[in-house]
């Protein structure tokens, strides 16, 4: 295999370009994330078509109880045992890899999360598949990328186009996909990039087609085309829709926060399993992604909330509107649960969900008020405006609902709810339930260039260690010495455990140096100073630039719990910084 890549390798340098190596690589990438889409969509089917056989139907609704903790408890147990490691939660970790891995993740990644999620799915857990397909398609994207040795840029652009082929072959939506990797992955659309991204994407809808034919996910009839004096209702809806997008964001996190609490697997598992189990029962449109809920929703259809156990006794459309804003509310709460529990999977399902119902409602309360809408359209709006609100993505909402649906004439009410659900969420909430984890820890990217890039400066590499260092209880004619095989004009001080205690400068000592007399009465102590900054080894980039900035030192002591590593320089910082961002500038 090695002697294989080798040969493939000589191959490149000798008769393709960068751009060219880069364009067959993508395609390969499409083609593998069309194949992993159908795998895990398969997969899922078979499990919940066993789990519906009719020799368990007269007691299936009863095992909506059990069903989603038994199918988490699996995937904790394949993740625990098998995998021995974190698996990961789509789309997140993909960004991490970016952020912080070097665009490198781990391998087991190109079979773990289908594994998981659709054990997670197929058995009812309450959310998506895209950010596991993603993530798969993200891990075969760095394999390829580390398997030609290929740079970091390269790397992330490939990440860039599995993504981006992921959701291609999910959604059949080419255009939504290349938007979805600048907006979403954050992927710099350069014509370096945009080549990889298109024909990842092409590769990837081909292969879906080919392998699940040319059915779509969603079913949508435009029945009646938006007038313009329900404009305002439209902005309303985004207000709405951005409102439950900050709910599913304030929820999501505390759940997350609780559960990581809970020091053993088999508590989170047992807490969150139980109480998916009871949502599942009582409101079994809450069972799995919920996409013929989504599809009901689409063509003005309630019935799924008849399923509710309760519904029989309450009947008139207060208490319809009613029940379906139960089902909004709880469906967070179960997204949540599943993922505290254990489970893997994503979000961008369970979003389409909320979006969906939250639009139905608001059909439903418009025309209850005396006005003549469609229901239809209001669905498909504020299915857009849950993607913009909860994902921080407007354009990927607006291309992507008008891609899916064929909603194209609905354009301007999409822009309008996407637009406005985004502004609403971006007030209370300044980051997106993919990113808030990571902007807590500081491992977010962002667009804008010189953060990342600074981001991207690695401390480790730019520590100088050839500082000469002296002993606090030596003396001066010690120092002398040291300063003889010298080239530095900085002494870093040192107790008998390298503790650092403190720097000694040419300035400090110019005046004695030449007065053999004092080389054994003055001791390092007495000359030295203690600095007031120094860097931990652990110190987030930005955090150390703004330290250079406020001092105008040029070299800076980095110390690890105290222990002296060596000096950082704003030179050096400088130099690396420049060196990154002519790399990334090159097209």
């Amino acid at each position: 295999m090695k002697a294989f890549i080798s040969n493939i390798i000589h191959l490149r340098s000798k008769y393709l370009n960068e751009t060219q190596f880069l364009s067959i690589i993508s395609i390969l990438i499409g083609i593998t994330a069309g194949v992993v889409a159908a795998v895990i969509k398969n997969s899922v089917h078979g499990i919940q078509a066993i789990l519906r056989m009719e020799t368990i139907q007269s007691f299936q609704h009863y095992a909506y109880f059990t069903y989603p903790l038994f199918g988490i408890l699996l995937a904790v147990l394949f993740a625990k045992f098998i995998i021995r490691g974190r698996i990961g939660h789509g789309i997140p970790s993909v960004l991490y890899a970016i952020s912080e891995e070097k665009g490198r993740i781990k391998k087991h990644n190109m079979f773990s999360s289908i594994i998981s999620s659709a054990l997670t799915v197929g058995f009812g857990g309450s959310v998506g598949l895209e950010g596991p397909t993603v993530a798969t398609g993200a891990a075969y994207g760095s394999y390829y990328g580390g398997l030609f040795h290929l740079s970091y840029k390269h790397r992330v652009i490939l990440l860039g186009a599995a993504s981006a082929a992921a959701m291609a072959a999910i959604f059949k939506a080419p255009i939504t996909a290349i938007v979805f990797a600048v907006e979403v992955i954050m992927i710099d659309l350069t014509a370096a990039s945009l080549i990889p991204l298109l024909l990842a994407s092409i590769a990837a809808v081909l292969t879906s087609y080919f392998i699940m034919g040319p059915d779509v996910l969603y079913h949508f009839e435009l029945k009646e085309i938006y007038k313009m004096s329900d404009m305002p209702l439209y902005a309303v809806l985004g207000v709405a829709t951005g409102l439950v997008s900050i709910y599913f964001t304030k929820v999501y996190i505390f759940f997350q926060e609780y559960f990581d609490k809970l020091a053993n697997w088999y508590t989170r598992l047992i807490i969150g399993g139980l109480i998916l189990g009871v949502l599942v029962f009582l409101f079994p449109a809450l069972y799995g992604e919920g996409y013929e809920v989504i599809n009901e929703a689409l063509s003005g259809n309630f019935t799924y909330v008849h399923e509710f156990i309760l519904f029989d006794k309450f009947q008139g459309t207060q208490y319809l509107v009613m029940f379906l804003i139960v089902v909004i509310l709880l469906k967070v709460v179960a997204t949540s649960v599943t993922f505290g529990a254990g489970g893997v999977g994503g979000i961008f399902a369970p979003t389409l969900f909320i979006g969906a119902n939250t639009g139905l409602v608001f059909a439903i309360g418009a025309q209850l008020l005396g006005y003549d809408v469609a229901p239809e359209n209001f669905v498909l709006a504020a299915m857009a405006g849950a993607i913009s609100g909860n994902l921080h993505a407007p354009l990927t909402a607006i291309f992507l609902i008008a891609e899916i649906t064929g909603g194209y004439q609905l354009f301007v009410p999409l822009m309008l709810v996407a637009t406005i659900s985004y502004l609403t969420t971006r007030t209370f909430a300044k980051n997106s339930v993919y990113t808030v984890q990571l902007a807590r820890r500081g491992h977010l990217m962002t667009h804008h260039t010189d953060k990342n890039i600074i981001k991207l400066l690695d401390l480790k590499d730019l520590i100088e260690k050839d500082f000469k260092s002296v002993n606090v209880n030596q003396t001066l004619g010690d120092l002398v010495e040291v300063i003889t095989n010298s080239d530095r004009n900085v002494f870093p001080v040192i107790n008998d455990t390298n503790k650092f205690i403190g720097v000694v400068t040419m300035p400090d000592v110019r005046k004695i140096i030449f007065k053999p007399e004092l080389y054994e009465k003055t001791r390092i102590k007495d000359i030295m100073f203690i600095p007031d900054i120094v860097i931990e080894a652990n110190e987030p980039m930005s955090s150390i630039i703004t330290k250079f900035k406020n001092t105008g030192i040029y070299n800076l002591p980095v110390v690890d719990n105290g222990i002296y590593i060596g000096f950082v320089s704003r030179a050096n910082i400088f130099s690396a910084y420049r060196k990154l961002l002519q790399e990334f500038s090159a097209d």
